[in-house]
């Protein structure tokens, strides 16, 4: 332990190593490809390749190969005994000392009585998955949950396609619209209890820092913009992600929230993004 620790901090000490390493802490638990990391990290494969072995060795990530790809995830045991070392050794065991945050943050109620619980979706162009997820938890469970969504690059109008499915689906589109996440991001925005990214693209961009901080998970679901063909094969792309999103919502707004402390409201959380449902075409 006493060359451990020193090690994967010096490891880490690398800005490019450790943009690789946040990049897999806001992932986890997924395990995400090779080339999906060099992209969202701007790098060639052989640099990849360089950083990924370093973190290894380090004992940080690990690696599993999935057909002819390599995926990577964070070796979470691994995470926390480096963070418990900074805070347990370096900090004397007072968390209130070293992360006054993450301390208060423990003790928060995630659904105080008097109002309801704040919930963001965040993908890229804000178009059809987040705006599903927005209007299926606004239109289930409104009384409890505000829902939002915004875009990190968010598109000039919303799909086509998805705004037919809502509609078939008796939600009301009037006021629908994408919006850029800096509108969520100022002095008056809403303190934000739960956060999820629903597209691996924005997942995979520089965290956004949230007061509070609020419960985030990544839920993410392949991009029904992106399926080519008729018309008909378009709109069932987008009534499957419907379908998927409004389970997961199902299973959220179901969750017990005044029996469950937040470590468990987090692994509750990561458990519905792991879904593995295809969503129903109904």
């Amino acid at each position: 332990m006493e060359t451990l620790i020193p090690n994967r901090l010096s490891t880490l000490g690398h800005p490019q190593r450790l943009a690789l390493f946040r990049l897999l802490m806001r992932r986890y638990p997924d395990r995400i490809p090779a080339t999906e990391l060099a992209q969202a990290l701007g790098v060639k494969p052989n640099t990849l390749s360089t950083y990924v072995s370093a973190l290894m060795q380090a004992g940080l990530i690990s690696q599993e190969r999935v057909g002819t790809s390599l995926r990577y995830a964070i070796d979470m045991d691994a995470a926390r005994e480096t963070i418990d070392y900074l805070l347990h050794d370096c900090c004397r065991g007072r968390p209130e000392i070293c992360a006054p945050n993450a301390y208060s943050a423990i003790h928060r109620d995630i659904q105080p009585a008097d109002r309801k619980v704040n919930v963001l979706f965040i993908c890229t162009g804000n178009s059809a998955r987040s705006i599903f997820a927005e209007s299926i938890l606004r239109d289930l469970a409104g009384d409890r949950f505000i829902a939002y969504s915004a875009g990190t690059k968010p598109r000039l109008e919303l799909n086509s396609f998805a705004l037919e499915v809502l509609e078939q689906k008796g939600h009301d589109v009037s006021a629908l619209r994408s919006k850029n996440i800096s509108e969520f991001q100022g002095a008056n925005a809403p303190n934000f209890d739960f956060v999820f990214t629903v597209c691996n693209q924005a997942a995979n961009e520089e965290c956004t820092t949230w007061p509070g901080p609020p419960i985030s998970a990544h839920w993410g679901l392949p991009d029904p913009v992106e399926v080519e063909g008729f018309d008909t094969q378009k709109s069932i792309a987008f009534r499957k992600t419907y379908g998927a999103l409004r389970n997961r919502m199902i299973a959220f707004s179901a969750l017990p929230f005044a029996s469950l402390d937040l470590v468990s409201l987090q692994k509750a959380a990561d458990g519905i993004g792991q879904s593995t449902d295809k969503g129903s075409q109904i």
